[in-house]
């Protein structure tokens, strides 16, 4: 049996934790081919959590951790996975010697472009069908939302 339209099967006031899962999952599908299709085939979507937070001055794995929202192990697995895929380099962090920052390779800057421009299209997509005013206050509304819990979370 064919399936219908996707609301046929949500609850009337659908949680918007799986609205958010759905929207996510297209999203890293998309990014996921574009990457495949540029050469970046040893890409795996828990390694989306480094690429947007390293900065040319590089930045330590528990900083990264704590901007992507994930556990310091799962964050230390991705940058040793990417490291040893040639993506990004550890170094000695000049203010901390016990501590190493992470910088991106080459290879590594190079994927950013095709990320971010899968990302853009996935986007206007997105306003084609619901209109750029929609998308603009969703954004807006997200960003004062994670503002707000982080805020939030960090001073309990």
């Amino acid at each position: 049996m064919p399936v219908n339209k996707l609301t046929d099967y949500l609850p009337s006031r659908t949680p918007l934790v799986l609205l958010f899962r759905l929207l996510h999952q297209q999203l890293v599908q998309e990014i996921d081919r574009s990457l495949r299709e540029a050469g970046f085939t040893d890409i795996r979507p828990p390694h989306s959590n480094v690429f947007p937070f390293v900065t040319e001055e590089g930045i330590q794995v528990n900083d990264l951790a704590a901007l992507a929202g994930v556990r310091k192990q799962s964050m230390a697995q991705s940058v040793e996975q990417l490291e040893a895929a040639g993506y990004v380099v550890r170094k000695p962090d000049p203010k901390d010697g016990r501590a190493q920052l992470v910088f991106l390779t080459e290879r590594g800057k190079a994927v950013r472009p095709v990320a971010v421009a899968a990302g853009r299209r996935v986007e206007d997509r997105w306003a084609e069908l619901v209109g750029r005013d929609e998308i603009e206050t969703l954004r807006e509304s997200l960003v004062h939302l994670l503002e707000t819990t982080r805020g939030a979370a960090h001073s309990s």
